[in-house]
């Protein structure tokens, strides 16, 4: 699969060549990226919710009065369930909801997202994702011209501080290292961009475990007018 390669400005500067064993699958499974994203939410859930039992309530204890002659029901304490300020009859406790999902049931899933971007037409591939000043009217121009508005990026290594600081007033983009890649920012987002390196580290993170070719991705740069070509048009 090939994918042209722009510039911030809109400017074709060459092409590059994705792994289909990665970005190629054509039966995308829904069910997985479901599981993927339920183990990804469920991890960053605090899980630090308490509420308070009856014996863990500040109130007395004793019997709130005598168990006959008054005509009411009969009662005991006033830390009963059933009183306003009495504790929690299952009162919620900490909790870990994270789970397991094996290492290659992770794998699978990013391939998976990535694949179905790809088959949406949805990843776009950009020279550098750096600016030299922090400017976010002039990034959010760039990103007109390109046809981009709901994105996640994925800069590259390290994220350029100034393409950061410009993009984060923008809403709707989100920028992120190699690292950062995970399925549940694909698919939360309309488009994926990537610079020539982070396909280049995708593909490295995915050869780890034979499941991808080992040789970095092949970039074709932009073809240059001639004299004569130039003349002509």
């Amino acid at each position: 699969m090939k994918l042209d390669i722009h510039t911030l400005d809109a400017k074709k500067s060459g092409s590059v060549e994705l792994d289909e064993t990665v970005f190629g699958i054509k039966e995308v499974r829904g069910d997985i990226l479901q599981r993927m994203v339920k183990y990804q939410l469920a991890k960053r859930r605090a899980g630090t919710h308490k509420t308070q039992s009856r014996g863990e309530v500040s109130v007395s204890h004793s019997k709130i009065y005598k168990q006959k002659g008054t005509g009411q029901a009969r009662h005991g304490a006033k830390n009963a369930p059933i009183f306003r300020g009495g504790g929690h009859a299952h009162n919620r406790l900490p909790r870990d909801y994270s789970h397991d999902l094996t290492k290659k049931f992770r794998a699978l899933a990013l391939r998976h997202a990535l694949s179905a971007k790809a088959l949406a037409g949805e990843i776009f591939v950009v020279e550098a994702a750096a600016l030299k000043e922090a400017k976010t009217a002039a990034l959010v121009k760039q990103m007109a011209k390109l046809k981009i508005g709901n994105a996640l990026i994925i800069a590259g290594a390290e994220v350029d501080a100034n393409f950061a600081r410009a993009a984060r007033n923008i809403p709707n983009l989100d920028v992120l290292p190699n690292a950062g890649l995970n399925v549940y920012d694909i698919l939360r987002r309309s488009a994926l961009v990537l610079t020539p390196d982070a396909v280049a580290a995708i593909h490295a993170r995915f050869a780890k475990d034979g499941d991808a070719k080992t040789t970095a991705p092949k970039r074709v740069p932009a073809k240059k007018k001639t004299e004569a070509e130039g003349a002509a048009a």
